[in-house]
């Protein structure tokens, strides 16, 4: 499944290269204009993300996120510095289909369990970001990548327990932004690990190889984002060559 996202900083579209809050981008269109092209090319869901919540729980664009959910035809789900139970039913009261945790989901994972069994492991998908350190282990750093942790993705996974487990966006944070290519060892070895989780892709795709490459990967769906912003390829490319791969 191809998954476009849009990152949003201040109702305004943005790329962060590898999370740097100093490396940004800003395009000149439309969240809700982006969106609907999106889905005409074919789209199934829409990825939308906070910048200014991940960063600041008090700048949370709540009202510019309904605005744009509202508009768009398809499922969004939606991530950026969910913090507490109050981030996940905003969210999904202004129309969120699901919601993504990243930082939290490593912190204070015992919490994050309790509210997949309170909402349905269906609404909450688990961001998981990897820093692969010398010896191959899979370290999951939080807060924005700034703060080291020492839990490892399976580790986590296993944790929660891979039948809890709807839904998994993984990073190698090695490769955002950097549309040099997606870490497809990485993807191939998770999906034969966890066949039952859904494992949503993202970052360096850069190709339409890079996509061919990431759907025999295994992986379930891949997020796309510089590439379709920057017209290395478009939506409808993408999904014809998901689908052929």
């Amino acid at each position: 499944m191809i998954i476009p996202a849009i990152d949003l900083i201040n109702g305004k579209i943005v790329r962060l290269y590898q999370g740097d809050y100093g490396q940004k981008t800003e395009y000149p269109l439309s969240p809700e204009e982006v969106a609907a092209s999106y889905f005409e090319q074919g789209a199934k869901v829409l990825h939308l993300v906070d910048l200014d919540g991940a960063k600041d729980a008090d700048a949370r664009q709540t009202k510019r996120l309904k605005e744009i959910i509202s508009q768009a035809s398809m499922p969004v789900q939606v991530g950026g510095g969910v913090r507490c139970q109050k981030d996940v039913d905003t969210l999904l009261e202004i129309g969120a289909s699901k919601v993504v945790i990243g930082s939290l989901a490593i912190k204070q994972a015992e919490l994050v369990k309790g509210w997949m069994q309170e909402y349905g492991k269906d609404k909450i998908v688990l961001a998981l970001d990897v820093q692969i350190n010398d010896k191959g282990e899979k370290l999951m750093p939080t807060h924005g990548w700034i703060e080291q942790s020492d839990v490892s993705l399976e580790q986590l996974i296993e944790f929660y327990g891979a039948q809890n487990i709807a839904q998994v966006l993984c990073t190698d944070i090695s490769k955002d932004g950097t549309l040099t290519g997606s870490n497809v060892s990485l993807y191939k070895e998770m999906k034969q690990k966890f066949p039952t989780i859904f494992w949503q892709a993202s970052g360096g795709i850069g190709s339409l190889d890079d996509i061919a490459n990431v759907a025999r990967s295994g992986a379930d769906g891949i997020i796309l984002g510089r590439a379709l912003l920057e017209g290395k390829f478009n939506v409808k490319e993408a999904i014809s060559c998901w689908q052929d791969a």
